[in-house]
This record gives C-alpha cells, structure tokens and sequence, in this order.
C-alpha cells in the first residue's frame, strides 16, 4: 500500500502569507504619476459588490462571488495588469437602524463593529484586496459625494439633441419659468404610492415588504411626495448604449427589462366630467374593452365608486 499523502497544512500556510500580504501591501496600487506605478501596463478595475455589514457576519454567498472575482484579479495581474481590487461595506441599511433603536446603542457603534468582524473574516480567506482603497457607505466623506451627486441631478436637464445632461442655468437664459424648469430637472418632487410602514417610520421596497410583515410589522400602501429620477428621459441612450458592451447577451436583456423602455400611446377617457389618462402599447384593441380597472389610490376612486360597494373598496 502507498503511504498516504499529508493534508495540505492550510492552517500554517495561509496565515503566514496573508501577513506578508498585509504587510508588505503586496496588493496596493498607485495612482497615476506616484512612486511605483508603472505607466507601462494596462489598468484592469475588478468590483465587487459590496456586503452590507450584518451582526450575522458573512455567509457562503460572499465568498461564492468573491472568489470568482478575486480568480480575475489574480490572472489579470499574473498577466501584466495594473488590478484594480477594492473592498468596501453598503453600511446604511433599516436593520442597523432597527437595531439601534431596540438596543439604545448607536449605530455607528454596531456598524463598525460587523465591519470590523466582516474585514477579520474575508482577510482570512485571502482576497487579494486593496485595503487601503477600503471604503463604508457610512463615511463622512462617501455621504458628502452621495449629496454632491445629488445636486448634479438637480441642477441639470436631459438635452435630448445633444444625449446628455446639461445645466439649468441654460434653461433659465432661454427665459423658461421656475415651474418650467422644475419640470425637466433630474431630480424633482412628486407624488407616487409607496410601501409605507408607520412602525419603522420609512418607505420598504416591494422584495422588502414580506419580509418585514413576517417580523409584525405594518405595511402600507399610501401615496407619498418624494424625490424621484427623471429616467424615462436618458432611457433611450441606456439602451442604445448597451449594444457595443461586450456583455453576455442574457445580461443585456436583464438591463433592457430594467430600463423597461416600450412604446404607445395615452388615451383620455372621460367620467362624469374627469379625465382618466390610459397608457397602452396596444391602442388599437381599445374598441373591444369592456371595462376599465383604477388601481386604489386613484383619487377618482372615492368618486365612482357606489354607497353599495364602499365598504368592500374600503376594505381592499
């Protein structure tokens, strides 16, 4: 019988060399024109999604994902490349917030520590990350970015001839009104309907709404003035702009879906003296309706519908 192989001894090897790795910074790159970057060789950026630092710490997805990309990273730079390969923490979330509020401590506290832990786990599975490119979507100076390109959004108009966003300040020379201009920002106020939770004090996106009902929580349905994007205007060049991508072509699809560009027309019915706007991609079929559906928070719901029918439409 052959004598049988030692197992590799991952615990004395990989310690030792994620040491070395961290302390000669064997992962650090340069910016252009300091010491040490070399002009000379191709610039590859690898991202990865960045965690949100739970109490939990990490599971098996992170490292699923991370090491397909680490895997990239590693062969760029055996090949030549000036890699790219930051590591950062999506820290603002509702559960920290939760937290905080059940235990009395403040978030910044329970924050930093799961980064903290989060940063101790994947320094163990030796990622060939750039920590000092490390960031936290809690920082001072990463929330003064988030506000700046806020107002870049806010102070400019999409320019449909020229396919890109312009400032304003164009729209006011060529003598358009507040309310005018208002009207074509980027950013600007509306009114829409939201998942609405009076317990948490806070709007839920739709994947997040069962599962804080199963936690007791309230959730409703309301309309709400908020902050909006102006996407349907720059939709056009997102899609047009997909095409030369060197993407799968599932993922291309996955984005058009999300842009969810499609063409139509509006079509105004009238009731009892008010207008009901109707979008539809298939105007021709509209001689055969029969009937019209509003969702519930439509205003004219209060008006069409009948003493018969009020407390079942209350209740729905």
């Amino acid at each position: 019988m052959s004598e049988r192989k030692k197992p590799y001894p991952f615990d004395v090897f990989e310690p030792k060399w994620q040491q070395i790795w961290d302390e000669r910074k064997t992962f650090k790159v340069n910016n252009p024109g300091e010491e040490g970057f070399d002009a000379s060789k191709p610039k590859y950026y690898v991202l990865d999604m960045f965690p949100y630092p739970s109490g939990a710490g990490l599971h098996v997805g992170h490292p699923e994902g991370y090491t397909a990309t680490d895997i990239v990273a590693r062969f760029k730079r055996m090949n030549g490349f000036n890699v790219l390969h930051p590591m950062g923490w999506d820290s603002f979330g509702l559960p920290a917030e939760q937290y905080a509020i059940k235990t009395g401590q403040h978030p910044s506290v329970t924050t930093f520590r799961n980064i903290d832990n989060f940063r101790r786990q994947l320094k163990m599975l030796g990622f060939s990350y750039d920590w000092d490119r490390e960031i936290a979507t809690t920082d001072h100076e990463y929330v003064r970015w988030t506000q700046w390109i806020f107002l870049q959004l806010y102070n400019s108009y999409y320019n449909k001839e020229l396919k890109k966003a312009r400032p304003v300040s164009e729209l006011e020379e060529q003598g358009l009104s507040r309310e005018e201009i208002d009207q074509r920002r980027l950013a600007y106020v509306a009114e829409a309907a939201v998942n609405w939770s009076p317990d948490l004090g806070t709007v839920l996106a739709n994947e997040e709404v069962e599962e804080w009902k199963s936690k007791g929580h309230r959730v409703e349905r309301r309309p709400l003035r908020q902050w909006m994007l102006r996407i349907t205007d720059y939709a056009e060049r997102l899609i047009d702009e997909l095409e030369p991508l060197d993407w799968p072509e599932s993922i291309k699809l996955l984005q058009r879906n999300w842009i969810g560009k499609s063409e139509g027309a509006e079509v105004d019915f009238t009731l009892d003296g008010e207008t009901i706007t109707v979008y539809t991609t298939r105007p021709d079929t509209l001689f055969g309706a029969t009937y019209m559906v509003l969702s519930p928070e439509h205003p004219l719901v209060d008006t069409v519908t009948t003493p018969e029918q009020k407390n079942a439409v209350e209740q729905y």
